[in-house]
């Protein structure tokens, strides 16, 4: 089954942001972390990210989040604007599927998808944390709940870029 989706926002970091109490402020990043596009290597992550080959990490490489979640923030909070979809510092931000319905469960396996032929094993997922509560706006760790992405390992190496894309869910 393909789906026509969009990568809205794509994410590397070198360093960890969110450590340590949120109340004492999250740690800038020495760059950049917005990119067009990102290279994925299999079994590895995301070339320049924190989480690149890090065993610790295997099964959360590369993590995956949907706009609409942010959308749906914005509305439930009733915010002025939706927050930047970076703000989370999930790796890749897409727009047109429910990502999350694709983590595993207790019931039900992680499911296999590609987007752009890269090939990815969907894991757990990204439950937020509180730091949600300080960098988005109070309450968006509980309203966040089941709708803050999910964790994967990359299957195939390959390259996404920022833009029209297609996602296919391969079992």
């Amino acid at each position: 089954m393909s789906i026509a989706i969009e990568i809205v926002a794509l994410m590397v970091s070198a360093v960890h942001a969110f450590e340590g109490r949120p109340q004492e402020g999250a740690r800038p990043d020495p760059e950049p972390v917005g990119r067009d596009e990102v290279e994925v290597h299999a079994g590895l992550g995301i070339v320049g990210d924190r989480y690149y080959n890090q065993k610790v990490h295997k099964n959360a490489a590369v993590t995956f989040l949907a706009a609409e979640s942010l959308d749906q923030l914005a509305a439930d909070l009733e915010l002025s604007t939706v927050p930047d979809p970076l703000s989370m510092r999930r790796n890749v931000v897409l727009r047109g599927f429910p990502i999350d319905t694709l983590a595993k469960r207790p019931d039900v396996p992680g499911r296999r998808f590609s987007v752009n032929g890269v090939e990815f094993q969907a894991n757990r997922p990204a439950n937020p944390c509180a730091w949600m509560n300080v960098v988005l706006a109070p309450g968006a760790m509980k309203a966040l709940r089941g709708h803050g992405g999910v964790r994967t390992t990359p299957l195939t190496s390959g390259v996404l870029r920022v833009g029209p894309a297609e996602l296919v869910l391969l079992d």
